[in-house]
């Protein structure tokens, strides 16, 4: 579909671009194309931010905007006062440039499936950043993952208002909220371009840890512990972040066993697995991104991962004590090693060990987690872990009684 006469915008329709994209399809698997086009990058650090695309006329282009969940983050931009950089050819609409691995996974490749249905070649890929003080810098995993699904085609990022000569722009078919499953187009794109040429290296059976990454960016306390633990039952520990993107699609493709903690990774997992892999995650917090990630495994690889729910409790600093950014959970191995057991992932999991209270205290002391620096203990997670203890404990009487 294109503007009439390539300049102003069409009539709204209300199933179309002001409404959430889906996975079953309307805008989220058309293509308009724009003439002389204006791409907008953002003004100020925000999450919702005045950014995306202009019609020749000023008027605003819905279809170029960012949405999450129910709501979209680019909203109309204000019109340019001058414009003072062209971009001649004809220029793939790419969105927001995220710097951030995992959205950048889910947000930045949402609209590469329109490579698969180009009636002509386009000149590049066109994003705005999402940081403005980014500028028009592009990173080594961005470039490696567009040359993977596009091969030599160029990535081009705008730091100032700029006018396209001819801009193609696909609806949003991948993101976060129900669009997590991503539209038929968009899969079937990721299916059979994103990364054919990488072959299969790698064990049979490996953990995705993000224990190096450090508690304070999402880790786990006792992960350390899971991954010996593991490494006993025949898994490699895997830290991804250490490898390029090639080296890590070798080894989720390769790999029959995969557990992981909940994270990025598992979205770049999903764009090569397949349903005969085996695949486990491991809940590091309380969020609803978790129930995302798993939608998002299951719809791209025809397989519904294991999920965990394998925290005993979780750590908040003294002076914020309520679940955020900063606060990380810790496991219950026994909880996790029952679950891998009865899905066949190990063999010897049903007597795995929590931690003892001296274990968990040194693992904070190690991490310099004390002193000023002191996290506590959830009062939310202390009450329920307290309550389900009662509980336990009023069972194992009525039980006895019943005996008696």
């Amino acid at each position: 579909m294109r503007a009439p006469g390539g300049g102003s915008a069409p009539d709204i329709d209300p199933t179309g671009p002001d409404s959430q994209p889906l996975p079953k399809g309307g805008w989220s698997e058309e293509i308009v194309t724009l003439a002389d086009a204006i791409a907008v990058p953002p003004t100020d650090s925000a999450l919702v931010q005045k950014a995306g695309l202009l019609y020749s006329d000023g008027s605003y282009c819905a279809h170029g905007a960012l949405w999450r969940k129910h709501r979209p983050i680019t909203i109309a931009p204000d019109a340019p006062d001058s414009i003072n950089q062209t971009l001649t050819g004809r220029w793939l609409w790419g969105g927001v440039l995220w710097a951030h691995f995992g959205h950048f996974l889910v947000e930045s490749s949402a609209r590469l499936w329109a490579l698969a249905h180009l009636k002509s070649q386009v000149d590049g890929v066109l994003f705005i950043p999402k940081r403005p003080d980014v500028g028009e810098e592009t990173r080594g995993f961005q470039r490696e993952f567009l040359r993977l699904m596009a091969g030599d085609l160029p990535m081009r990022a705008v730091a100032e208002p700029t006018r396209v000569e001819e801009l193609v722009v696909p609806g949003q078919g991948f993101g976060l909220g129900k669009i997590t499953a991503g539209t038929p187009r968009f899969r079937n794109a990721i299916h059979s371009r994103f990364a054919r040429e990488i072959r299969p290296d790698g064990p049979e059976k490996i953990y995705i840890s993000r224990s190096r990454l450090g508690l304070r960016k999402g880790g786990l306390l006792g992960e350390e512990q899971l991954e010996a633990l593991l490494v006993r039952e025949g898994y490699e520990i895997y830290h991804p972040q250490e490898h390029s993107l090639s080296d890590q699609l070798a080894r989720y493709k390769a790999a029959k066993y995969v557990v992981a903690a909940d994270g990025s990774a598992l979205h770049l997992f999903a764009m090569v697995g397949r349903p005969d892999q085996k695949v486990a995650m491991v809940l590091r917090r309380q969020s609803g991104a978790n129930n995302l990630l798993a939608a998002n495994v299951a719809s791209f690889c025809k397989n519904q991962p294991l999920v965990i729910g394998g925290l005993r409790t979780e750590w908040v600093p003294v002076s914020k004590p309520k679940s955020s950014r900063l606060s990380f959970g810790e496991l219950n191995h026994s909880v996790i090693g029952k679950a891998l057991t009865e899905a066949g992932f190990v063999q010897n999991g049903m007597e795995w060990p929590t931690l003892s209270e001296e274990e968990r205290a040194q693992i904070l002391a190690d991490k310099g987690l004390t002193g000023r620096n002191a996290f506590i203990e959830s009062p939310e997670f202390k009450k329920k872990r307290v309550r389900a203890m009662r509980q336990a404990r009023r069972a194992e009487r009525e039980a006895r009684q019943d005996v008696d």
